[in-house]
């Protein structure tokens, strides 16, 4: 894995990591799970005790994914389904991250985490509620501010919204 990937997708994990963490149950309850708490973590351990991060990283995306999936016409792609290869390359980037990319690391708190998410959103002022076009998923690093600001909007207005992008 190079350097040029790395830095080309690592935005994308971190937005990835921010809205992951804050549709848990413990932040905004989008989805019923709990990865990302100290007790998710100690519940993983003993069973992947390599790997524990890697573990929970997977386990919310599968919830958030199928969220979004349900929302979401077939063939579109959001940022917890993206085309196979960057999902490929994301898993190592996770893998390779170790600790520095756990949201308990990077956000310590729900507070955090949202200020973390509208910052990545920079000026984009783009919002709505339930499906949100967004653009094609070619161009994903793009599109990663109104990725950001739709998330951001959602969660501070306690609304659910899915941006998408097209094949």
């Amino acid at each position: 894995m190079g350097n040029m990937m790395d830095s080309a997708l690592l935005p994308v994990l971190k937005v990835r990591l921010l809205v992951s963490f804050l549709g848990e149950r413990a932040q905004f309850g989008w989805w019923p799970t709990a990865f990302y708490d100290a007790s998710g973590r100690l519940f993983l351990e003993p069973i992947f005790s390599k790997t524990p991060q890697l573990a929970q990283y997977h386990g919310v995306v599968e919830a958030a994914r199928r969220l979004h999936d349900e929302h979401l016409s077939v063939g579109t792609y959001h940022l917890f389904r993206l085309p196979e290869e960057l999902e490929q390359d994301l898993h190592l980037l996770v893998q390779g991250g170790a600790e520095e990319l756990s949201p308990a690391v990077l956000f310590r708190d729900k507070q955090t985490a949202l200020e973390a998410l509208t910052d990545k959103a920079g000026s984009a002022k783009k919002g709505g509620v339930g499906p949100v076009a967004i653009g094609n998923v070619g161009d994903i690093s793009d599109h990663l501010k109104d990725i950001a600001s739709v998330y951001a909007g959602a969660f501070s207005s306690n609304a659910q919204s899915f941006p998408y992008l097209a094949g």
